[in-house]
């Protein structure tokens, strides 16, 4: 079984993240799966971005369109900041950075 969870590109039930535990190492169904979803999430955030671009440069384009244009690219963005937290939750970690006691904490206002 791997180590630690998956984190899958489509929400689960009330939009809450949805795992995947397999012991497949990522050749399972479901991790094929997630794998193109992923592909096809990060494939339409780039069109989108063209078709943002083109809409934006029109001065005649309408207040709802341009709502509707950035409520895509704010789905957009969550499809890839999920895609990015998921990806960088299955990064193998080194031994040295097993051994440190973790992350230095800044307090606020220091400086």
């Amino acid at each position: 079984m791997s180590a630690q969870p998956r984190l899958l590109p489509w929400p689960g039930p009330a939009g809450k993240p949805c795992y995947l535990v397999s012991d497949a190492d990522g050749a399972g169904y479901l991790s094929r799966l997630a794998d193109e979803m992923e592909a096809v999430q990060l494939q339409m955030g780039a069109e989108l971005i063209g078709h943002a671009r083109l809409l934006l440069r029109d001065q005649k384009a309408a207040a709802r369109e341009l709502r509707y244009l950035s409520d895509r690219l704010i789905e957009a963005l969550q499809d890839a900041l999920r895609i990015a937290e998921s990806r960088g939750g299955r990064l193998p970690v080194s031994d040295d950075e097993c051994e440190t006691d973790g992350p230095t904490q800044a307090n606020e206002g220091d400086g």
